[in-house]
């Protein structure tokens, strides 16, 4: 089988998100305010790709997170992130999905 989505590629990555797939609105909600703080560290060209993909996709695409534009633009925030970027912060979401709280968990990625 080959790997039909972006982040089928890494297995920390594709647990973070089939994880946060099956999570309840409320984590969801908690979890796409915890990958938003990315914008803060990644370069504006990144932020404006998404921006423009979110225009093309919100409310058409079949994607899971299609259908709530914020964690549509947090997933997608990820998804264009650095392949090293994406690899910390999937940590980071497991781990606060793991605990079922974002409370303790900041995403800040230079450590």
């Amino acid at each position: 089988m080959t790997d039909r989505r972006w982040y089928d590629k890494d297995p920390i990555l594709k647990e973070a998100l089939e994880l946060l797939k099956l999570s309840c609105d409320d984590t969801k909600s908690s979890a796409a305010e915890f990958i938003l703080q990315l914008q803060e560290q990644v370069a504006s060209e990144v932020i404006e790709h998404v921006y423009e993909i979110m225009q093309e996709y919100e409310s058409n695409g079949n994607r899971w997170y299609d259908k709530d534009p914020v964690m549509m633009k947090a997933i997608e925030l990820l998804r264009t992130a650095p392949k090293k970027t994406q690899r910390k912060a999937a940590l980071k979401l497991l781990l606060a999905l793991e605990d079922q709280s974002f409370e303790n968990f900041e995403l800040k990625l230079e450590e």
